[in-house]
């Protein structure tokens, strides 16, 4: 995860984490790492961020579109695809539902692995992470 403000002009770094679980999915870490973004902001009492849109840049469509288009008829239908299958992940996307909720949020999908720096420094930290999993 990458956090970044920008009050004017281009986005100046702020932060950076990442991390990792054992026995997880690419789609839970994604849904995490946005999570433990908003959560990070949260703790910072970042009252820009309160007050300004956040851009929230993700290349994962089932983030992006989960949050912005999906989640809405999951929670109509109890949690529920429109196949009536029970909503995977549902403890994480109900945690990012309360935390995107308190925060103005512009939710964007860009390509991955074509040339968005902060898009391409991600991708390193989640190498750099699975290794030192892996070195465990």
């Amino acid at each position: 995860m990458i956090l970044s403000q920008a009050p004017a002009g281009e986005p100046v770094l702020a932060a950076e984490a990442s991390g990792g679980e054992a026995d997880t999915t690419n789609n839970r870490m994604e849904l995490l790492a946005v999570i433990s973004a908003l959560e990070s902001l949260e703790a910072k009492k970042e009252k820009s961020a309160e007050k300004q849109t956040i851009s929230l840049f993700t290349d994962s469509q089932y983030v992006q579109k989960g949050i912005t288009a999906w989640i809405k008829a999951w929670k109509q239908n109890g949690w529920r695809t429109r196949n009536r299958e029970p909503v995977k992940n549902q403890d994480l996307w109900q945690r990012l539902d309360a935390l995107a909720a308190r925060f103005p949020i512009t939710w964007q999908w860009v390509r991955g692995h074509a040339g968005n720096a902060y898009n391409e420094r991600c991708d390193a930290l989640v190498q750099k992470a699975i290794d030192t999993r892996r070195r465990r």
